[in-house]
């Protein structure tokens, strides 16, 4: 099964230190690191950072266009105020037809403010509970969104 998740940490650097603990319970067979970015929002900085990882080197620039939209949509969007009203239509429509409700994307742009970041993952076949116990003591706090198969082949036609 294709999951999507968001951790929120509270410092800038948490999620790169959840990256390096990802790739390890990856290389136990925990699970599948599909695609993954970045967002951190160091402490002075007038908005956040967004680093993508490129996992999926036959559809980077497909999964570079959904970080790129729901990134966007989730920070940069809303700052720009009632004239791209319709395009943050657009973007919300667009994240919720691969599995991800509005709902879902207000509560990770709640989360994640100054001084903090979030791992965002697309994966496969993970042990949730054992990768839940390799994210324990990082100070995180999880946000998933299980995409049905017909939605992880809307988000596959979609972006890759």
């Amino acid at each position: 099964m294709t999951t999507f998740t968001a951790w929120k940490f509270e410092t800038p650097d948490g999620a790169q230190k959840a990256v390096t603990a990802l790739k390890g319970a990856q290389g136990d067979g925990l699970v599948k690191i599909v695609d993954h970015a970045v967002i951190s929002w160091p402490v002075g900085a007038d908005k956040p950072e967004m680093h993508h990882s490129h996992d999926d080197k036959l559809r980077g620039t497909g999964w570079g266009a959904f970080w790129g939209l729901l990134f966007g949509g989730l920070f940069f969007v809303p700052l720009l105020g009632v004239a791209v009203g319709a395009a943050a239509g657009a973007i919300t429509k667009a994240v919720s037809a691969v599995g991800i409700p509005e709902s879902q994307l207000d509560e990770i742009r709640a989360q994640i403010t100054v001084g903090t970041s979030l791992l965002c993952a697309v994966t496969e076949n993970a042990d949730m509970d054992r990768l839940g116990e390799r994210m324990h003591g990082l100070h995180s706090t999880l946000v998933a969104t299980n995409l049905t198969d017909a939605e992880r082949s809307l988000l596959m036609e979609t972006f890759g």
